[in-house]
């Protein structure tokens, strides 16, 4: 069972708007896009690649096609009995876009990342803090016995 958006909207940590309230989740807003600069590794000691920022113009980021790391505006806290899954918007998918996210698992907390991909050969543009995905809270039954305590945990807190 999907958890409403009010309710949804209640596991982001600082200021709501209104207009992110959905009626089964509630939207993340972009802060960050970078380009990707190497290669990562994924094995038992990960590599992240290097990234460097894409720079807002007159408070549009002018993306080309490719792909593209997204750093959320916000925080959220993943209930202990709920597991996060992120959506784009239906609005970046029909502009020829689309952002691919992983779960997020039961007490995760912090500025989640997502995969930027754009597809549009014609490039897209994106407002500085546009609501880019939306995040969904599906109820896990019965409730986990741990919660995330991973790598990425309070990421972007200034908590790790």
């Amino acid at each position: 069972m999907a958890l409403p958006g009010i309710y949804a909207a209640l596991t982001l940590l600082g200021r709501v708007d209104d207009v992110q309230v959905q009626p089964a989740g509630v939207d993340l807003r972009v802060g960050e896009i970078h380009r990707f600069l190497s290669e990562g590794m994924l094995a038992p000691k990960r590599v992240l690649p290097e990234t460097e920022p894409v720079e807002a113009r007159d408070g549009f980021w002018f993306l080309e096609p490719g792909f593209y790391k997204v750093v959320f505006a916000d925080a959220v806290y993943v209930p202990p009995s709920a597991v996060g899954i992120c959506l784009p918007r239906s609005s970046l998918l029909r502009m020829g876009a689309t952002l691919s996210c992983a779960v997020w698992d039961p007490g995760y907390m912090g500025r989640g990342e997502a995969l930027l991909i754009v597809g549009n050969p014609h490039g897209i543009r994106i407002a500085v803090g546009e609501r880019i995905a939306q995040m969904l809270y599906i109820r896990v039954e019965p409730p986990p016995a741990s919660l995330y305590a991973g790598f990425y945990q309070g990421e972007r807190l200034g908590t790790r």
